[in-house]
């Protein structure tokens, strides 16, 4: 009998668990055709959510759990989750039931009659967003379409549901700084798109604000594209040729007309402005060092406080405590 893991990372989680799991209950009993393994990924929640999981545990053995010893974030957990899911089929997905687990069972149908490696959801609407929220991240799509290789559709969610092929290769991938919607456009694989309506939280409040929603787009650019770079670049170049228009201009002036150069203000301004550029590209490419510093440390992506797993059944990508 073929396998289905799930994966779902959670942070502060404990309001909702109880109704994802209940959800998660009635689409296993559909899907009684396969086995299943609920790999929760605590990423250091600071409430009673590890409480919350090792009770699920206690009532249904197909429900493991990963606990983090301190909040490594998103990226992390569903890398610890790719890393130790068992399955035939992996998904990932949100515990927060903006995923809705009745999904499932359409797309482990698509994958096992159409032929597809993955199933992937959008969100055709942003019903319930706030619209300034919702005009940025529409915004963000288009740019890192525009400046990566790696498709990433506008409304796309970490949900999907994949063959063991294609998360082996995300596996291989163990870079430090990760960013998974790309990533999954990067290593390619046949996808086919689920759209569904945009589903309000069950319960709790999101994790995610403006700025971290913000740091995170830069992360997904830096990572997949090297543009920042070449706009540094250009830029130098772009400014060391009006440089030499305006010494020519000046030259001229004086040669020609005799006009001396006058102006202290215009001289500020154009200081302060090459000032700004060069800070400016500076700080891009110090974000590109920043990464390689992080990676050349070779430090585990994340540390493994407490599981119910056996130790030897743990995959050693990550450190245990």
């Amino acid at each position: 009998m073929e396998m289905i893991s799930l994966i779902i990372p959670c942070y502060n989680e404990e309001e909702a668990l109880p109704y994802l799991f209940a959800a998660l209950k009635d689409v296993m009993s559909e899907l009684s055709d396969y086995k299943f393994e609920l790999l929760f990924v605590n990423d250091g929640s600071k409430d009673k959510t590890l409480d919350v999981l090792k009770n699920m545990a206690k009532e249904d053995e197909r429900v493991f759990y990963l606990s983090f010893s301190r909040n490594f974030g998103k990226e992390a957990a569903m890398y610890a989750g790719f890393c130790n899911a068992k399955g035939d089929y992996v998904a990932v997905m949100d515990a927060d039931m903006q995923d809705p687990p009745s999904l499932l069972k359409d797309m482990i149908k698509i994958i096992k009659e159409e032929g597809y490696d993955s199933v992937a959801t959008r969100r055709f609407n942003r019903k319930g967003e706030p619209p300034i929220r919702s005009f940025f991240a529409r915004t963000f799509y288009k740019i890192i379409n525009k400046l990566s290789d790696a498709e990433i559709v506008d409304g796309a969610r970490d949900f999907r549901l994949m063959k063991r092929e294609m998360v082996d290769a995300i596996v291989a991938m163990s870079e430090y700084n990760r960013f998974s919607k790309g990533i999954f456009g990067w290593i390619g694989f046949k996808t086919k798109w689920l759209a569904y309506e945009n589903v309000e939280r069950v319960a709790g409040q999101t994790k995610w604000n403006f700025w971290q929603l913000t740091l995170y787009a830069v992360d997904g650019i830096v990572n997949f594209s090297q543009a920042p770079l070449y706009l540094a670049s250009w830029s130098g170049i772009f400014l060391t040729f009006m440089s030499a228009v305006m010494i020519l201009v000046i030259i001229i002036r004086k040669l020609i007309f005799g006009d001396p150069v006058q102006g202290w203000a215009s001289t500020a301004c154009i200081i302060i402005f090459v000032s700004g550029v060069q800070l400016f590209c500076i700080g891009i490419m110090g974000q590109y060092m920043s990464k390689m510093y992080l990676e050349v440390k070779n430090r585990p992506q994340y540390i493994i406080a407490d599981t119910n797993r056996k130790k030897e059944d743990l995959n050693k990508l990550g450190s245990i405590k």
